[in-house]
């Protein structure tokens, strides 16, 4: 699990450092697009991973996965504007409360983790296709 929250974050680190190649070529709406796409799945991502893995620190990760979506989000953000930047934040703030209380109520986790795992890489897929395309 530590390993997939690893390799989620160098993701998104490598997704970050090919957008912003794209950024001057990107519209309006793309970019609110890919602000709240990533702010959010960062933040569920880390927040269910981290709630499987430690189930009695609660505060201490809704916080931690908050602060992850809305730094994603806002960091996505500011590749295209300031607007875009406050939309990646809202969204990363909501999905980051969010997440942990989705990965605390999760019985069995593993299906779970699999589905949004695959959920995640479509999206960036998704996004890789529609930045080359734009």
């Amino acid at each position: 699990m530590q390993l997939l929250t690893y390799v989620n974050m160098l993701v998104f680190i490598m997704l970050y450092v090919f957008m912003s190649r794209y950024r001057k070529v990107v519209g309006f709406h793309l970019g609110m697009n890919i602000a709240m796409v990533t702010g959010g799945m960062l933040s569920l991502s880390v927040g269910v991973l981290l709630m499987v893995q430690y189930p009695f620190h609660f505060i201490a990760i809704t916080c931690l996965s908050t602060i992850l979506g809305m730094v994603a989000g806002g960091i996505f953000g500011a590749l295209f504007d300031y607007q875009t930047m406050l939309t990646g934040l809202s969204n990363g703030l909501m999905v980051g409360i969010m997440a942990p209380m989705l990965g605390a109520i999760l019985i069995n986790p593993f299906l779970f983790i699999v589905m949004m795992e695959g959920l995640i890489c479509f999206m960036i897929v998704l996004l890789v296709i529609s930045l080359r395309r734009s």
